[in-house]
């Protein structure tokens, strides 16, 4: 029986869990070591290649693998993941590595200098922010998906999910995630070959090589990657010649299995004035939005960085900074430094009142700005209708869609209650309200463009 438990196991996990799952993080799994014992349970051992699969399959999947395993096996399993012992690379690959290694040397080296070899994880530096992994990223409801797709990419680069495009609002995390992807890759592989620039810096080198003629320097540089990671590739709005090496760069690193992710502040096909063929290339991949945070998510986040501030939050002015500060996590930081250093500097416990006292300014300017009536007027004058259209009785689609998003955002930006939200339309009730709020919310997690006019109008309620 023990010989077939984790093949029987595995038939059985097909079965019962989604294909793309099973085909991407089970199936690869070697064939199981399994140790039986009179005194102890059974114990079936799987070797991973990374940590990061490690950990992930160990969250996700090992309670419904060992259940299944206990089940067949008809007694007590206990299901154990283990790093398999990473192998030496060929030492053709080394020769390859080095000559290559030295080559590049050469070409961006002062002639009066000699380099030092390095791997070729240096040339060029990867730039990555250490401190922005995995471990340090907050998981919620807003980035679920962005999340789980980077974890995709970290644990196998260039299988699925090339390119990956991770768009939203500023502030929302977006750089984190593609960081803590580079991070997750150089801790398995020390010797990949990763790079994190802002769009600026692709433009800027562009300039730089087509003014010294020296673009074999520049392919030099970017095609020989394992993993690019660029953010904000709006800024590459009308330039043409960067767009074209962008393009060759892009279609080299596909085609040697390279991993290419990208951040922008809108979707692929919300780019202006950026060549088509490089728009359909960015959603050939997967293309993933990261949200604003939810209330919960914002209350994690505060008490995880009070706690790596040597403080501690108590709970419920967590939650009174997340109802008030609801933009997104660079302002809820912003937030938590005001509390924490306004309590350091007073010699005084962290209470709602401290809060209250140490972002007066902040929420002085919400109350101010952020009310039904501005929302009323600012989704109006975005949606051309009238004002008046809010809280009248006229139903066509042209008015009754901007009503529903104008009672959302009113619901997610301020602190009225759906009755009063109801009233401030026109004595509507309050379970027209919250069809309304539920309608919207479920709409913006499938709809891109839906999704993209809400930031927009977030962005400007908030002056």
């Amino acid at each position: 029986m023990s010989a077939d438990l984790w093949q029987q196991s595995c038939e059985r996990l097909a079965t019962e869990l989604p294909e793309q799952q099973f085909n991407t993080w089970i199936r690869p799994l070697p064939d199981a070591e399994i140790t039986e014992s009179t005194a102890a349970p059974t114990v079936v051992s799987v070797r991973v290649p990374n940590r990061f699969k490690l950990d992930w399959i160990r969250n996700q999947y090992a309670g419904r693998i060992e259940a299944v395993l206990s089940e067949i096996a008809g007694r007590p399993v206990r299901f154990e993941l283990t790093l398999a012992p990473r192998e030496a690379p060929p030492a053709a690959s080394v020769n390859a590595q080095a000559l290559s290694t030295q080559w590049l040397q050469r070409a961006t080296a002062p002639i009066a200098v000699a380099a030092p070899v390095a791997p070729a994880s240096n040339l060029p530096r990867h730039r990555l922010n250490p401190a922005l992994t995995f471990d340090t990223l907050v998981p919620g409801r807003a980035n679920q998906m962005a999340r789980t797709a980077a974890l995709h990419v970290a644990g196998a680069p260039g299988a699925m999910y090339n390119p990956l495009f991770i768009y939203g609002g500023v502030g929302l995390g977006k750089t984190h995630l593609v960081h803590a992807v580079g991070n997750a890759l150089l801790a398995d592989r020390p010797d990949a070959r990763v790079l994190y620039l802002h769009a600026e810096q692709f433009i800027s080198d562009v300039v730089k090589n087509y003014q010294r003629k020296t673009f074999d320097e520049l392919k030099a540089k970017y095609h020989s990657l394992d993993l690019l990671l660029i953010d904000d590739v709006q800024f590459f709005a009308g330039k043409e010649r960067t767009q074209e090496e962008f393009f060759n760069t892009f279609e080299a690193l596909l085609a040697k299995k390279a991993h290419i992710i990208m951040t922008s502040d809108t979707y692929p096909k919300g780019l202006a004035d950026i060549d088509q063929r490089l728009t359909s290339r960015f959603d050939a991949g997967l293309t993933v939005a990261i949200e604003p945070p939810e209330l919960e998510m914002r209350v994690a986040i505060l008490m995880r960085k009070s706690e790596a501030e040597g403080a501690s939050m108590p709970e419920e002015v967590a939650f009174f900074v997340a109802k008030n500060v609801r933009a997104n996590v660079r302002e809820l930081e912003g937030a938590l430094r005001k509390v924490l250093a306004y309590s350091r500097f007073s010699h005084k416990e962290i209470s709602i009142q401290l809060a209250r006292d140490a972002l007066k300014d902040l929420l002085s300017i919400q109350n101010r700005q952020v009310g039904v009536e501005n929302i009323q007027k600012t989704v109006a004058d975005f949606y051309k209708i009238k004002v008046a259209d809010m809280y009248s009785k006229k139903r066509p689609a042209s008015i009754a869609r901007p009503r529903q998003i104008a009672m959302y955002l009113s619901k997610e930006m301020t602190q009225k209650s759906l009755p009063e939200i109801g009233d401030l339309f026109g004595g509507r009730d309050h379970t027209t309200v919250l069809h309304a709020v539920r309608k919207i919310g479920t709409e913006r997690q499938k709809n891109p463009e839906l999704n993209q006019q809400l930031h927009v109008l977030e962005q400007t309620l908030k002056g």
